[in-house]
């Protein structure tokens, strides 16, 4: 026992530096303590923790006395351990120690050290100490319950106790009481008379039986005539000593020991003779902490039991000797001398003990029944006595004798001993079934004496007549007397108005008699209390009426005392409702508070007076305290709303009025002659407007004003009660201010530490004005709502609004501020903090109080700091537990832990609400945010780092991690989920918050690891079901938010350790801690963590989770209802549903309880009195069932959560995260997974349909996931080479992904529309799996025979492609249905969706039979029809403000449909045969044009644009060839250098799109004029000079182009320059194309350096190329070979497309001009129209060209000069180098490609026109 040295504290300076090292790590935990003074409170800690272990292990020790839940061994182990403990002297250093601890002593060594420091520190210094001692004096106390002490040990113990002192009241402290009781328990041998099956061993074990010299030692020890330090207690150990010997002589051992047995009765009369049962009273019970120990409580029975059943003479002697002396005192009362000095009181004291000490009862143990021998056969079970209840058989003797004790006191008792032995009987009476006997035994006795005179009976009482026989004590005889006095005072009852009223003389009343009557009222107040029955039978009794007598005795002239016992007498009775509503009518008709003023009477009677006259002189009140009691009971039985009708206006309000303006608000100005009845009083006149003010219901009717007609007048009728206070509380009243300045005083008081009188009722008090406080918030909205709509003229404020005025005491506004100190109480004052948690959590939903209210918080720095570790102290309580159920608060520790729990819970909601509201808030302060900068330049730390208060954060984390590190995962999800789930939305609430986020998140990541450390343990045990899974989602909703950043951020492992965490199938290893691993190593883990070998693999995380989310849920039946009517209740249900806190619609079963029976209570007649309990049987069914719906509700709710949670967190995995830390066949295996097993929990047959959605959405982002990922890994030419089938993922798997979609559509049915269009969206993504990616254009293909490509083997994506369509023909027509059906009507995204889906599988099913069905179910038919409705819409579009663009994008659909089904023969005449066409031309969208004034002028000026078009279109081609394109290029590359190479290839294609489209335009053209040269329009101008310039440097081409003006054609010369560059291009192209088919065919042999250049146009930013890996290196160099043999295909494509049109062109110009044209010669030009045609184009160009017969495009004169210029050029240009380059394009490309070879026959041609000779 080395920590429980004493003489350490002598050097408690040495001590307390050890603790400074732990002292500075704690100090957070002790807000406003130095190290130092943490150090003391540690050191003394240390010590208590060491006396309490040493306390439990004796405790656990086996024993005589109790026995813990132990295993044999372990209790076999501590027995062992605790006796040799006890051989090497604990018991003498137990006894040291608590001589040497001293409060006192400690306190002024401490002093001088400086080791105290404020109140608090002082307090629980002191508290530390005294509980060391009382953990030691305990220690020995549960020893000696459970084994006898050693003879040394004994008299170590007798030695001590006889130093013992007692305190000021003469009572013994706690620590010395626990070792008198280890005494007495060590001297205990009454477990011998108890059957137990050890009785035997236990015996053995008894040194009494066993030693003689210890039983000779005590003996010795006691019988020594020295005197203790405390007489009282020298004798109860000698009566103890006594009962034991009187035992052992009973006993067959005790024959051995008689020498010592006789002694018995002399050590009985000693202890006698020292006033054994005074000091029992008075020192023992006296003791606070006596009836906190059941065990105390038990042995002080046995021992007055064992006196009274064991020393039945010594108890007749008793009697005798009162007697006696009651004779003495009458004689010496006759003769007027002194009493006699001689007198005992023994027997008195022993009944006043007895009484006592059965009167308090903390446990319910009723051990006072062992006093009550049922005399009569009982009719009720439960009123039997403790012999085990059974009827039949004979009661113990023990019982018999005490019954007979009880019953013999009581005959023929003496006056003197009458108040002690009613006394008895109350304490006795204590308890329902003590009640009824004590009432019987008084029934019974009245019987026998009911003859005897009633005058005598009242003198009987008082000591003035023959003071010796006997007084009967019956209920007769008690209502007699009462009814006498009241006959005697009703005479005397004076004139209210006479003066002498203010004092009332006692005429009637002595002293004596007083108390005899008090003593009657506190027994019948007792048994009335307990018993009901007792209550009935007595109040209708009709010769007592206890009710009438006792009213009319409070209007006689009696002490206020007396009328307090009355009205608590009345109370007790008023506790039964029945007789409550006769006591509210009594009340009023006696005027006791006078209610009604008779005319022309000066002033008022009654109660008021006695308190205002009476009373505030005497200083005292118990009057209005008892009146405040009554009140208070009726008010809770019942309220009758016509109290006093007829005589004034009816109700509560002269009641109210007197208690509000007569007691509560003159409280604290009177006069107290005992300063705890200051607080009394506070607290029993709140109670009653607590009461109030809680069973109030604001209504509309209070808010009008009613009229009653009283003696022929109307006057306003009286609100309710309720409605006067909430009126009260909402303006700045009296009575709101004294409830605020109560609030100050109070927390005042409690700062002090200190114990003051009637700190419990100030306690008491204080609650109330809370509760007060709290109520009108909660009711003040319907109040204020309801007094608006009835426009009374009310002025009421908002209560949140009034506490935020001055208080008058310290001139701040720090209402709110004292509120919330009491949370820094809570240790001491649960229930006060509980509500003041409320009531704040009630104000934080005002957004404008709450910035005032942080400024009022952190205004005083140590004001700011209470109220931060307020909060934190009450969310750190480890003693707080979540109940089930308020009813189960039996024992008092289960309350207050279920107080404790609910105030966390208020507390973190108001975090919750606070942090909605904009900054600053007190969420923000309460967690340790900065307010004063900006919250995102917050910088968390760990509690005392760089002085860091411990915060609300730091708390709800501490509550959270409280069992992480073991594998049942956090405590607090099993204890209690709804404070778990709770703490975790806060968490979230903080990482979602854009400026919380930052900071709180480092700090997790960080300071605790917090994630990591949580999600490992998903998924938590589901206790409470809904709960759990709500904490889960927040969990869940956070870590997707940490993915997501710490992904943005680049904080790569930090990432990749949930990443793997979530993911992962193998069995979890430990990581590195480090986590700088190269480069390399991190790429083979990330790719290894996750490969799929034959090792035990386990359940991905995710999946587990997705486990924990229970899909079935169990809804209620529907209502069997025989009299309501259904549809009307189900209609009052959804009138009283409303959205709760957590955004849940749930019913208010409080409000529809009210609805229902006030409905049942309207009913009229026999019949519906009647059929009334049938009726209420279906009433409570009905709320049942409301109940049962409610609890669904909730329990979907969290599911849906925790599913969108889930969602979430998948989706963030899969597009957040980098790719590459999940490796691409991983992915699909992990989302093959993912899909499987939410369809197969969605599909099952319990599955709620309210999950769906969010399944459905989950199931259209994974398929896209999917999609993708096989898609890029088709790129990567990893694809096909799998044996398994497709990709990664095998072909089966893609399958039975297929087959559940498809059952996932079909079991959603005709309802779920925008469901099924994720479904239907999935399935795009799924049929696009199979769609043939992109393959290098090796221009070879075309080459092969039609033979080869026949007989070809199927690739995998056709192969793909047939089983899916397979798959989805085996649904048949229950499919197409639904798809079809949606593709006609509902939702729009839903039609465009299932158009899509049926356009894709149209385009795949080569048998037709979709398109089959859609035809001959008539859908088709259907599509097309509802164009008409489409065109409407569409036109809508065209109007300048234009509404949503939804018709557009569903018909572009449409239209893309039936572009789908019209490239097939059969589609095409279905198509026809629906009138398609028909319905087309009816469209008046198309006719829709801009509107203009169609003239002539504009005519002109809209050809003039065509005509300018057309030439625009032609002069591009100069801008598209040679240097000018070389220039157009170099800018693009100048103006984005970074991705160059890409973009230049895209410009090159785009510009050979560009001259081949306007190419193909001028071969239209000439096509569509005519069909013969000789007719055909010229584009050209017959000029065959090139632009100058294409080699060299740049050029003016439109300078070098002969007269390329605008008003000029372009020259054809033009088109043979494209041509000359188009074919050089075509070999650069080629010879491109050529080599990268060779590098792709090896790229395996390929530099490195050539790689990298391949790479570049990939990867972005600085030296991307070096970090990534060889293989995704090659990988990429792949891709982009791809990209560029694609690439020059095209240009090829192009290029050779370019020389085929220019080729026709020139051919169709020069056949025309060397053949047909006719030139134009001076000599002619008189002749019209001979040669020169000016033609325009009109709108319909050619149409046009025609009619005007013209031959060109503004062509001016051709000469003959001209034409023969033409041909000399172009004989130049089209030289045989061209042709032979021309013939080798056909020879490379053209032939492979198509079977016609244009170029060679227009070549040929083109050389006989020029070649011909001049004609």
């Amino acid at each position: 026992m080395p920590c429980l040295n004493s003489r350490g504290t002598g050097n408690i300076s040495h001590k307390c530096i050890t603790c400074h090292p732990p002292g500075e790590q704690q100090q957070p935990y002790f807000p406003g303590l130095t190290r130092g003074l943490v150090a003391v409170l540690l050191y003394w800690d240390g010590k208590l923790c060491v006396a309490n272990s040493l306390r439990t292990l004796i405790q656990s020790r086996h024993g005589k006395t109790f026995t813990l839940d132990l295993s044999g061994e372990l209790v076999a182990l501590t027995t062992r351990f605790t006796d040799e403990l006890m051989n090497q002297g604990l018991t003498k250093r137990i006894l040291t120690l608590v001589s040497e601890i001293n409060v006192t002593r400690e306190f002024e060594r401490l002093q001088k050290e400086r080791g105290l420091g404020n109140e608090k520190h002082r307090k629980e210094v002191s508290d530390l100490i005294k509980e060391c001692r009382q953990a030691l004096a305990d220690s020995l106390f549960s020893w000696t319950c459970q084994s006898p002490l050693t003879k040394d040990d004994t008299l170590a113990l007798i030695a001590h106790l006889e130093s013992v002192t007692a305190q000021a009241d003469g009572s013994l402290d706690s620590v010395n009481l626990a070792l008198v009781m280890a005494l007495l328990y060590s001297l205990d041998v009454s477990f011998v008379e108890q059957g137990t099956e050890d009785r035997e061993d236990l015996l053995q074990a008894l040194p009494l039986l066993t030693e003689r010299q210890y039983v000779s030692a005590v003996h010795s020890r006691l019988m020594d005539g020295q005197a203790w330090k405390l007489p009282g207690l020298q004798a109860v150990c000698r009566l103890a000593w006594a009962l034991s010997l009187r035992v052992l002589s009973q006993l067959p051992q005790g024959s051995a020991l008689v020498e010592f047995t006789e002694a018995d009765e002399a050590l009985a009369d000693q202890a006698l003779l020292g006033d054994v049962f005074l000091f029992m009273k008075d020192g023992i019970l006296g003791c606070e902490t006596f009836g906190h120990e059941e065990f105390y409580i038990r042995r002080l029975h046995s021992l007055i039991t064992d006196f009274l059943a064991l020393m039945p003479m010594k108890v007749k002697q008793l009697r005798n000797r009162a007697d006696e002396d009651a004779r003495l005192v009458h004689m010496s009362l006759q003769m007027d001398s002194e009493l006699p000095s001689s007198l005992r009181k023994d027997l008195d004291h022993l009944m006043i003990l007895i009484g006592d000490f059965y009167s308090k009862d903390p446990f319910g143990l009723e051990l006072g029944l062992e006093f009550w021998c049922p005399t009569e056969s009982l009719q009720h079970t439960s009123l039997q006595g403790s012999y085990l209840g059974m009827a039949l058989q004979r009661p113990p003797h023990k019982q018999v004798v005490l019954s007979k004790f009880v019953r013999q006191m009581g005959d023929l008792l003496p006056t003197t001993l009458y108040i002690s032995y009613l006394r008895m009987l109350k304490g006795l009476a204590n308890g329902p079934q003590c009640a009824h006997y004590c009432f019987s035994l008084l029934k019974t006795n009245g019987a026998t004496h009911s003859e005897i005179n009633l005058q005598i009976l009242k003198k009987l009482i008082s000591q003035e007549k023959n003071g010796v026989s006997g007084s009967p004590v019956s209920w007769e005889h008690f209502f007699h007397s009462l009814m006498l006095y009241h006959e005697n005072l009703r005479r005397d009852l004076p004139n209210p108005d006479a003066a002498h009223y203010r004092h009332p003389p006692l005429r009637g009343i002595t002293q004596r008699e007083l108390e005899g009557l008090t003593s009657f009222l506190q027994l019948l107040t007792t048994i009335i209390t307990w018993s009901e029955n007792a209550r009935l039978a007595l109040c209708e009794h009709p010769q007592w009426t206890p009710v009438v007598v006792m009213l009319g005795l409070l209007q006689c002239s009696v002490p206020p005392v007396l009328k307090a016992d009355i009205l608590h007498c009345l109370a007790a009775f008023g506790k039964s409702p029945e007789i409550a509503a006769s006591l509210w009518q009594s009340l009023e008709y006696t005027q006791i508070l006078q209610t009604v003023r008779a005319p022309g009477q000066r002033q008022a009677a009654g109660i008021e007076v006695e308190l205002n006259e009476i009373e505030s002189s005497c200083e005292e009140y118990p009057l209005t305290r008892a009146f405040c009691h009554l009140i208070s009971t009726l008010v809770e039985s019942s309220l009758p709303v016509n109290l006093g009708a007829g005589l004034r206006v009816p109700g509560f309000q002269p009641y109210l009025n007197f208690m509000r303006d007569s007691v509560f608000l003159p409280f604290p100005t009177r006069a107290y002659h005992r300063q705890a009845e200051k607080w009394e009083v506070a607290d029993s006149v709140l109670e009653v407007f607590h009461k109030l003010l809680r069973d109030y219901e604001p209504q509309p009717s209070d808010f009008v004003q009613e009229m009653v007609e009283l003696q022929g007048e109307q006057v306003p009728a009286h609100k309710p009660p309720g409605h006067s206070i909430m009126f009260h509380l909402l303006n700045d009243s009296p009575m709101l201010a004294l409830c605020l300045s109560l609030l100050e005083e109070g927390v005042r008081q409690l700062d002090t530490y200190a114990p003051f009188p009637g700190k419990k009722h100030l306690e008491s008090a204080v609650l109330h004005c809370l509760c007060l406080l709290d109520l009108a918030l909660q009711k003040e909205v319907v109040f204020m709502d309801l007094l608006r709509e009835s426009q009374a003229s009310l002025l009421v404020s908002p209560l949140e609004q009034l506490l935020q005025g001055v208080s008058p005491q310290t001139r701040r506004a720090d209402h709110i501020v004292s509120i919330a100190r009491y949370l820094y109480h809570s240790s001491s004052n649960p229930e006060a903090a509980f509500q003041s948690a409320k009531i704040l959590r009630r104000i934080a939903n005002y957004p404008n109080i709450q910035m005032r209210l942080v400024g009022d918080f952190t205004h005083d720095q140590s004001v700011s700091d209470k109220l931060m570790a307020g909060f934190v102290e009450c969310l750190d309580n480890e003693e707080a537990e979540e109940g089930t159920d308020k009813e189960d608060d039996s024992e008092q520790q289960k309350k207050v832990a279920r107080i404790r729990h609910e105030t966390q819970i208020h507390i973190l909601n108001l975090l919750i609400t606070s942090l909605e509201l904009k900054t600053p808030n007190l969420a923000l302060y309460l967690l340790g945010y900065e307010i004063k900068k900006p919250v995102s330049s917050t910088n968390l730390q760990d509690p005392g780092v760089l002085g860091r208060p411990r915060s609300c954060l730091h708390a709800i984390l501490s509550l959270l991690q409280r069992g992480t590190e073991k594998r049942s995962g956090p405590v607090l999800t099993q204890q209690a989920p709804h404070l778990a789930e709770l703490c975790y939305q806060v968490i979230y609430q903080l990482c979602a918050c854009p400026d919380t986020s930052g900071p709180t998140m480092r700090y997790l990541r960080t300071s605790q690891d917090f994630l990591f450390s949580h999600l490992q343990h998903l998924p938590f045990i589901l206790l409470s079901e809904y709960r759990i899974s709500a904490a889960m989602s927040w969990l869940m909703k956070t870590a997707a938010i940490e993915l997501r950043v710490t992904s943005l951020n680049r904080q790569r492992s930090h990432t990749q350790r949930l990443v793997s965490l979530l993911l992962d199938d193998q069995p979890h290893t430990q990581h590195t801690a480090d986590g700088e691993s190269g480069m390399e190593e991190e790429t083979r883990s990330v790719s290894g963590f996750l490969h799929f070998d034959t090792v035990s693999k386990v359940r991905r995380k995710l999946l587990s989770v997705l486990d924990a989310i229970d899909f079935s849920q169990d809804m209620p039946e529907l209502l069997q209802l025989d009299f309501f009517e259904r549809t009307q209740i189900e209609q009052v249900i959804s009138n009283c549903e409303h959205v709760n806190e957590q955004g849940h619609t749930v019913c208010n079963v409080k409000l529809l309880h009210r609805v229902l029976v006030a409905e049942v209570n309207a009913l009229q007649g026999m019949a519906a009195i009647g059929q009334r309990p049938l009726l209420m049987e279906e009433v409570n069914s009905i709320l049942q069932q409301v109940v049962e719906r409610n609890r669904v509700r909730r329990s979907l709710s969290a599911k849906r959560h925790a599913l969108q949670s889930w969602r979430s967190l998948v989706e963030t995995l899969l597009t957040a995260c980098p790719a590459d830390l999940i490796p691409a066949d991983d992915r699909q295996l992990i989302i093959r997974d993912l899909l499987l097993d939410l369809h197969d929990k969605v599909l099952s047959e319990d599955a709620a349909g309210e999950l769906m959605p969010i399944v459905a959405g989950a199931v259209f982002t994974l398929t896209a996931h999917l999609s993708q990922s096989v898609l890029s890994e088709q790129q990567q030419g990893l694809g096909l080479e799998a044996s398994s089938g497709f990709a990664s993922i095998a072909n089966s798997a893609l399958h039975l992904i297929l087959r559940k979609l498809l059952d996932f559509i079909l079991c959603t049915g005709g309802g779920y529309q925008r469901l099924r269009a994720h479904l239907y969206g999935s399935l795009l993504y799924y049929l696009q799996i199979a769609q043939k990616p992109e393959e290098p254009d090796t221009l070879q293909t075309a080459g092969k025979a039609m033979w080869e490509r026949l007989t070809a083997p199927e690739d995998g994506f056709s192969k793909l492609q047939r089983e899916n369509l397979a798959i989805i023909e085996s649904y048949g027509k229950s499919l197409m249905e639904v798809v079809c059906r949606d593709a006609c009507d509902g939702h729009e995204i839903s039609r465009m969706l299932a158009l899509a889906v049926l356009d894709r599988i149209l385009s795949i099913d080569r048998q037709n039979q979709w398109l089959v069905y859609i035809c001959n179910s008539g859908y088709l038919r259907s599509l097309v029809e509802s164009l008409r409705q489409d065109d409407a819409a569409l036109q809508t579009l065209l109007t300048p403000q234009p509404p949503l663009l939804k018709p557009l994008y569903i018909y572009e659909s449409k239209m893309a449909l039936m572009t789908r089904v019209a490239k097939t023969g059969q589609g095409a005449v279905e198509l026809l045969r629906c009138g398609l066409v028909a319905r087309l031309m009816e469209c008046q969208v198309f006719d829709m044009v801009p509107e203009s004034d169609v003239n002539s002028a504009a005519l002109m000026e809209f050809q003039g644009h065509i005509n300018r078009f057309q030439r625009l279109c032609l002069s591009l081609l100069g801008c598209l060839v040679g240097s000018e394109r070389e220039r157009l290029l170099k800018q693009v590359e100048i103006a984005a250098p970074g991705d160059s190479a890409e973009r230049r290839e895209e410009m090159e294609v785009a510009m050979q799109q560009v001259c081949a489209n306007i190419m193909e335009y001028c071969q239209t053209l000439l096509l569509q004029s005519s069909a013969q040269a000789q007719f055909s329009i010229c584009l050209f101008s017959p000029s065959g000079s090139e632009p100058a310039g294409r080699d060299g440097g740049r050029a003016d081409l439109s300078s070098t182009l002969p007269s390329f003006s605008s008003s000029r054609a372009p020259s054809l010369g033009l088109v043979l320059y494209l041509l000359k560059n188009s074919a050089a291009d075509f070999f650069r192209f080629h010879q491109s194309h050529r080599q990268s088919l060779g590098k792709l065919q090896s790229l395996h042999q390929l530099p490195p350096e050539e790689l990298k250049e391949l790479c570049q146009g990939l990867v972005s930013g600085p030296g991307g190329v070096e970090k990534i890996s060889s293989v995704q290196r090659s990988l990429l160099a792949k891709r982009r070979l791809v990209q560029l043999i694609n690439n020059r295909a095209k240009l090829l494509a192009l290029c050779s497309y370019v020389i085929e049109t220019c080729l026709f062109v020139l051919w169709r110009h020069l056949e025309y001009y060397l053949l047909h044209c006719t030139p134009t010669d001076p000599k002619d030009s008189l002749i019209p129209g001979a040669g020169l045609f000016r033609s325009r184009f009109t709108d319909d160009s050619f149409g046009g060209l025609q009619a005007s017969g013209g031959r060109g495009l503004s062509l001016s004169r051709v000469s003959q000069q001209d034409l023969d210029l033409l041909k000399s050029d172009m004989a130049a240009g089209f030289g045989e180098a061209l042709q032979r380059k021309l013939l080798d394009v056909e020879g490379l490309y053209s032939q492979v490609r198509s079977r016609y070879t244009f170029i060679q026959a227009l070549v040929r041609r083109i050389r006989g026109l020029l070649q011909q000779p001049k004609s």
